[in-house]
């Protein structure tokens, strides 16, 4: 808590311990996945709770420190993981290393809060390069596997935003809303050949990205650092926490687990009652 008794965002409440600490029994044995942005927060979760499935998780980051601590963490998993280090503007790169992958967790992304007429082109355009057309050639990449085994998962991490919008996210929300869109026609044309894609879409989720912004947050808005948890981010949530990472890789699971083979071209909303509104 804050000393003026608002949640911060580095509290851990108690629901998410319990999603965290979960068993996972080893559902995707033989299943290689590769997910992106593995570094930290909701993707470092997903690569852990897909290891933790059984699959053989590649993680990939642009970020090498973090990434490297992370297969000392996974050790003890069922499923072996391995780490790429590579930066997703390097665009035929990114089509390659998602080659021989049957599932792919598209994930990595970044943010940057400003009015449009104050946001920077060229983040504008990192920003959709990065958290679009990225996601666009990783699944041209891993199609074709895919297709020619007759199995596939893709598994957007989109957000509320991908389904409303926020001022000031100008880039991120294109981005999202682009995401969207491109996973459902890789679920129109992946159905005949058993793929399935599906977006997950959470609120705010405790990570390094929703931390980094609140600082722009509060000077956008003109309000105390402080405030912008409650009076932002959380305003229109129904349940007043920050989603945990453990949270949404549950649901990546789910999307990628035999159970969930007829569920595609769906946006599956973890936003605490947000698009309920």
């Amino acid at each position: 808590m804050t000393a003026s008794g608002t949640p911060s965002p580095h509290d851990t409440p108690a629901p998410s311990a319990a999603v965290a600490s979960q068993a996972a029994a080893p559902d995707l044995a033989g299943r290689t996945a590769l997910v992106t942005g593995a570094a930290s927060g909701i993707g470092r979760a997903c690569a852990l709770r897909l290891a933790a499935a059984g699959a053989a998780v590649r993680a990939v980051d642009r970020d090498a420190a973090n990434l490297g601590t992370l297969p000392g963490e996974a050790a003890a998993l069922p499923g072996p993981l391995d780490t790429l280090t590579l930066d997703l503007t390097d665009l035929d790169a990114a089509e390659a290393s998602a080659d021989g992958a049957d599932i792919l967790v598209n994930n990595a992304g970044l943010q940057l809060v400003r009015p449009i007429e104050e946001f920077p082109p060229d983040v504008f355009h990192t920003v959709l390069t990065v958290m679009l057309e990225a996601p666009f050639r990783l699944v041209r990449g891993a199609l074709p596997h895919m297709y020619r085994q007759g199995w596939g998962r893709i598994v957007n991490i989109s957000s509320v935003h991908g389904l409303r919008a926020s001022p000031y996210k100008a880039a991120y929300v294109a981005a999202k809303h682009g995401l969207e869109g491109l996973s459902k026609t890789a679920a129109l044309e992946g159905a005949a050949h058993g793929v399935t894609s599906n977006c997950v879409n959470p609120g705010y989720v405790r990570t390094p990205l929703v931390e980094r912004q609140i600082a722009d947050q509060a000077k956008a808005h003109g309000l105390p650092q402080e405030r912008v948890l409650t009076e932002v981010l959380l305003k229109d949530s129904a349940v007043k926490r920050l989603v945990e990472p453990a949270e949404v890789a549950e649901a990546v699971a789910y999307l990628c687990s035999p159970a969930a083979s007829f569920v595609t071209g769906a946006s599956l909303v973890l936003d605490g009652g947000w698009s309920a509104h």
